[in-house]
Order: structure tokens, then sequence, then C-alpha cells
């Protein structure tokens, strides 16, 4: 098994193109300008991203700017999630975020549009950004925290191999405040590579 190794994360760090089941993962360019525009009109999805909640086209540009410099700045991976028989056509994202890497620590999220929402798309695209954290960068800890009422989430995060930890009280801050989360952990020790992470 790989060791971890810090200098895996030094910037910058290059976006892969990642696929599990029905999934394309890929990374942000300037024809995803529709999918941050279809984004900003969910009434859920900016008021827990960067996603602009009033959009024009120059929020919508910069908001792609943003995910490049993560890479770039080496912060973390932001892929667009498309189906693999449509891989222009974005239909959400998911990242895998580093601000804890030092202590070998990675978190997970994740958002769908809303047509995109009940196929199982978030599940196989989870699959995938696992098995590469704990495949190729050898990431000991993935976190998840999640809104107690999302179940969908929650059985999205299960169904991955994440366990609930704990409740935690005012964990996040979104646009209209403090909110509560169950934080999900998934070590890499409870992984199983022969399945590719899939249980």
């Amino acid at each position: 098994m790989r060791a971890f190794d810090l200098t895996t994360f030094d910037a910058p760090l290059e976006v892969p193109e990642l696929r599990s089941g029905p999934v394309l993962l890929r990374p942000f360019s300037l024809s995803d300008l529709p999918l941050v525009r279809e984004a900003a009109r969910d009434p859920y999805i900016p008021t827990i991203t960067s996603v602009p909640a009033d959009y024009s086209d120059d929020e919508g540009r910069a908001f792609l700017a943003r995910q490049g410099e993560r890479a770039t700045g080496g912060h973390g991976y932001s892929f667009v999630l498309a189906d693999v028989s449509e891989p222009d056509r974005g239909l959400g994202s998911i990242g895998l975020w580093l601000r804890e890497i030092e202590n070998g620590r990675a978190t997970i999220g994740y958002w769908l549009l809303e047509e995109a929402r009940g196929r199982k798309l978030a599940s196989s695209a989870l699959h995938a950004v696992v098995a590469f954290a704990f495949d190729q960068l050898a990431i000991p800890r993935l976190n998840l925290f999640i809104e107690p009422w999302n179940t969908a989430s929650q059985r999205t995060a299960e169904s991955a191999g994440f366990t609930q930890e704990a409740l935690l009280r005012g964990w996040e801050h979104f646009a209209d405040g403090q909110h509560d989360a169950y934080a999900y952990r998934f070590l890499r020790g409870e992984w199983s590579q022969d399945d590719g992470g899939q249980g």
C-alpha cells in the first residue's frame, strides 16, 4: 500500500479525469458556464457553495476561475460531474479539499442540479473520488459533513462506505447562519481496493 506523503500535494495539483459507473468527473472549463448559471437558480446550491446567487456571466467566469485556482494553489481538486454519454454537459460538482491535509485529513463536498438528483450519480461520483483519494493520493482519512435533514445525501455517503460519527451543533456557516451537520468519516484502512472502494 502506498504511503501517505505530503509532497504529493505540492502545488500545482493536476485534476484528472475519473470514471465510475455512468459518471465522468473532469476539470472545470469556460464551457461550463451553463452549469453555473443553472446552479445559481437553485434555491439550495448557492447557500452552501460559492456559486453566485445573483448570476451574471462575469460572476460565472469568476466561479470557474476559482475552481482552477484551487488546484494551482494546492488547495484541492474541483471536478465537474457529467454523464459519460454527455461529457460536455455538467450536472453538478464534487470536490476534494485539502485544508487539513497536514493532519492526514481531507474533506469531500458535492452538489447536483435538480434534474440530476435521484439517479445515484452522486454515489458514483463519491466512489470515484474515494478511490482516487485512497489509491492515488494515500490520504488516511476522508470527511463529509451533511445537514441532518438531507437524508438522501446521508444515504449516498453510507453507500460509498462512510460511517456517521457525530452530530456537530452549529458546525457550518451558510448564508442564513450556523447549521448543524452530521460528521461522516471513511478511513483508508476501512477501504477495499479489490472492489474499488465499493464497500
